[in-house]
């Protein structure tokens, strides 16, 4: 522990590095304070105050989670009808929504995006029905998964509640709905979420939420929010190895930090903060199929939409325009025009004068004039385009499907992968060798947990850090459970329930 730091000294981390200390940080930096060496990152500075409130906050997740060993299936029902209830109150959602209306303000006065912050009617919509999904849903606790009968006695595989479970996410407002599902299973649930949405997110927690848990019985600290806008708070919630696990969604690099600060205290981890979609595009390809395709994974940009557009070169000629045909009704239906980022050596399938062309493209930071289609250099075909409302996607013509699905492999970030063809023998090939946890064999939009599976997500997994042990990449309430064996001795006549 130290009491101070001193300007330009050095610290060294676990694995050698050295990291000299900045004059903001020596000047920033108080007694109870931490420093965290993270290689080639640098210094994390987490604060004795942002540490404490994290702290307290833990704890009574803990407390609560003990508390929820005792309720009922019933209470728990009861909270999700509750909070369902609450949010269909218009009296209640206009009070979120003049909160809400705040943070896009401020958001868009920072030039951040706001097209998932703001509580739409949609967003309201979801949220009602995923909860009457988790009220609807059998009760997951004490199930029991196998029984192995043996001479004298039983033992029984039970499914129990996991305990606290840690979120990070971005200004998404309705993560809150969608991760008390983690109660269904006994568990509880602690939130950090981005400082776009945390006026918001109070909003909902006391007008909302946290009467529901009232209502119902449940403890008030089963789910609970950080109070707190700053990154070191979600440092040091997943630093805290009274988590049973950390689930973060967010931007690419600070959700690699927050998991790596996870798993160093041996808590598991749930990571999703990459996406961009691809869409590969075969020899026998149906051109209608590949429009549509294009339209549908272009409607709005989430994780899942369609990044990356592979056209296998002996089909260019005559799927290109098609591709170039979906982009722009995709982009027509936003009232918007489209951006092509085209691999250097694809550029001969598009138009001249789609290079020099100047359209007006609609970013988080107001409307920029830009060039239509633009080179983009081979080393970038992974980066994912973060548009607000002008479709944008890259486009390369490959030699064949295993180019396409090596450069899948080795620059996506392994989340959603689509083959447009009409060959099974190539969809049979594809699914035993493109290393995603997603398939598709047309657009990219299904992935998505209340859409696929009928339950509200609690975050997608890709496999860029590695493939998930014994479950699926989309994580939902139901799926967050640990397994207690239980012995039973025949001769004693008992039958646990």
């Amino acid at each position: 522990m130290l009491d101070e730091l001193e300007p330009d000294s050095l610290i060294v981390g676990a694995n050698g590095e050295t990291f000299r200390v900045s004059k903001a940080l020596a000047e920033a930096f108080q007694p109870g304070d931490l420093v965290i060496p993270i290689p080639q990152q640098g210094l994390l500075h987490l604060s004795n105050t942002e540490r404490q409130i994290v702290d307290q906050a833990v704890t009574q997740s803990v407390a609560a989670f003990t508390t929820m060993q005792q309720v009922t299936d019933d209470q728990v029902t009861d909270f999700f009808h509750a909070f369902r209830a609450a949010l269909k109150n218009d009296k209640v959602w206009e009070s979120i929504q003049t909160i809400n209306e705040h943070d896009v303000t401020m958001a868009k006065e920072r030039g951040r995006s706001t097209t998932r912050l703001q509580v739409s009617e949609t967003m309201r919509t979801n949220m009602i029905d995923g909860l009457r999904e988790w009220a609807e849903s059998e009760p997951s606790r004490n199930s029991v998964v196998e029984t192995v009968d043996h001479d004298q006695f039983q033992i029984q595989l039970r499914t129990a509640a996991l305990g606290v479970v840690g979120f990070v996410f971005e200004g998404r407002p309705n993560v809150l709905a969608d991760a008390c599902g983690v109660l269904r299973g006994g568990n509880t649930a602690i939130f950090r979420i981005g400082s776009d949405a945390l006026q918001t997110a109070r909003g909902m927690m006391d007008l909302a939420l946290r009467p529901a848990l009232i209502q119902a019985g449940l403890p008030t600290d089963a789910i609970t929010l950080i109070d707190s806008s700053a990154h070191a708070a979600g440092w040091a919630l997943f630093l805290d190895s009274r988590l049973a696990l950390a689930v973060a969604r967010g931007s690419g690099d600070s959700v690699e930090l927050l998991g790596s600060l996870a798993r160093s205290v041996g808590t598991p981890v749930s990571l999703h903060g990459t996406g961009g979609a691809w869409m590969i595009v075969g020899d026998t390809a149906m051109p209608e199929i590949l429009k549509q395709g294009a339209i549908k994974s272009l409607d709005r940009k989430v994780c899942n939409t369609l990044n990356t557009c592979c056209i296998v070169a002996s089909r260019a000629v005559e799927l290109v325009p098609v591709l170039l045909d979906g982009l722009n009704e995709a982009a027509a239906k936003l009232e918007q025009e489209y951006r092509l980022h085209v691999v250097e050596g694809s550029e001969d399938f598009i138009p001249e004068e789609a290079f020099a062309r100047k359209v007006a493209i609609n970013r988080a930071d107001g409307q920029h004039e830009e060039f239509q289609a633009s080179i983009l250099p081979a080393a970038d075909i992974g980066r994912e385009w973060e548009w607000e409302n002008s479709p944008e996607i890259t486009l390369i013509v490959v030699k064949d499907l295993q180019e396409a699905i090596q450069l899948f492999n080795a620059h996506s970030p392994r989340l959603v992968a689509s083959l447009i063809s009409n060959d099974e023998q190539e969809h049979q090939h594809f699914y035993k060798t493109v290393d995603a946890p997603f398939i598709s064999d047309g657009h990219t939009r299904w992935v998505d947990g209340q859409r696929a599976l009928n339950k509200p997500e609690l975050g997608l997994s890709n496999w860029a850090n590695g493939r998930l042990f014994g479950r699926h990449a989309i994580l939902t309430g139901d799926s967050v459970y640990t397994v207690r064996v239980r012995y039973v001795e025949a001769s004693n006549g008992l039958s646990p329930t």
